[in-house]
């Protein structure tokens, strides 16, 4: 078989006729990532446990000139997740793009984590996250073998924890290390079927879900420690995201990106 990619790109950022799944989109980065894609003129399928959330989220970016479509989907039912794609799919087409971002931490000192804390961030983190590319990148390669796959793009949200270890985050950084070579693997195995998989390393950024801990004294002094004493914002992310779901990446498998300010190098 030969490799297919569009060469008769569209412009930079711009995804029209394109259809994404967001995982973990009810809130923080995940709902953000779907806006921007919506924005863009993608159609996204929102994926999530909370379907009242991601129903709202619909209705906004329906209200915005968009298309979206709710599916409830808890990553570590592994057994729920082709049929989640499946609706969504019935509903806005075969998907071309999985941004793989579904994720929880548990914030411990290595003697205090219970096996709980360990499947709870792993189960999601890792095996959730794998799950979900696997039923996605199955259905990208059955296109492929047919013809029917033009330029599919798979990114993980790993993060800058999975570069480096950061304090009392250690099985999050385990679970996002093996996220980046989760990656690295899909993209050596699917590469050869037009399907270009990249991880997306972001460092410590503000959103809904954190914003309350970073006026705290134990945030402040997170903060205080970093690089250049800020956090990121869900903003900072746009650019990376856009280009690695477009037509402009398809020179660009296997790529393993922080947007961390630094982080990872400090």
């Amino acid at each position: 078989m030969t490799l297919t990619e569009d060469r008769a790109r569209p412009p930079l950022g711009r995804l029209e006729n394109r259809t994404a799944l967001v995982t973990g989109s009810s809130s923080g980065l995940g709902a953000h990532f779907a806006r921007v894609l919506a924005a863009a003129g993608a159609r996204v399928i929102l994926a999530a446990r909370r379907t009242d959330r991601l129903q709202a989220l619909a209705a906004e970016i329906h209200a915005a000139g968009g298309q979206a479509f709710a599916v409830g989907l808890d990553v570590t039912n592994t057994a729920g997740i082709d049929q989640a794609i499946d609706q969504g799919e019935a509903a806005l087409g075969p998907i071309d793009i999985l941004v793989n971002n579904s994720g929880v931490s548990v914030t411990r000192r290595l003697g205090e984590y219970t096996e709980a804390d360990y499947d709870a961030v792993m189960d999601t983190n890792l095996k959730g996250a794998f799950f979900v590319a696997q039923a996605v990148g199955r259905r990208m390669v059955d296109r492929a073998r047919e013809g029917a796959l033009n330029g599919a793009r798979i990114i993980n949200i790993a993060s800058a924890a999975g570069l480096k270890p950061l304090g009392q985050l250690a099985v999050y950084s385990m679970s996002k290390a093996a996220v980046v070579q989760m990656t690295r693997a899909m993209a050596l195995e699917w590469g050869r079927f037009g399907i270009n998989v990249n991880a997306l390393c972001p460092g410590y950024i503000e959103t809904d879900i954190n914003r309350e801990h970073w006026q705290t004294e134990a945030g402040q002094r997170l903060l205080a420690r970093l690089p250049r004493r800020r956090l990121g914002q869900p903003e900072d992310l746009d650019g990376l995201l856009l280009l690695l779901a477009g037509g402009a990446s398809g020179f660009v498998n296997g790529a393993v990106i922080a947007a961390d300010d630094g982080l990872s190098v400090a």
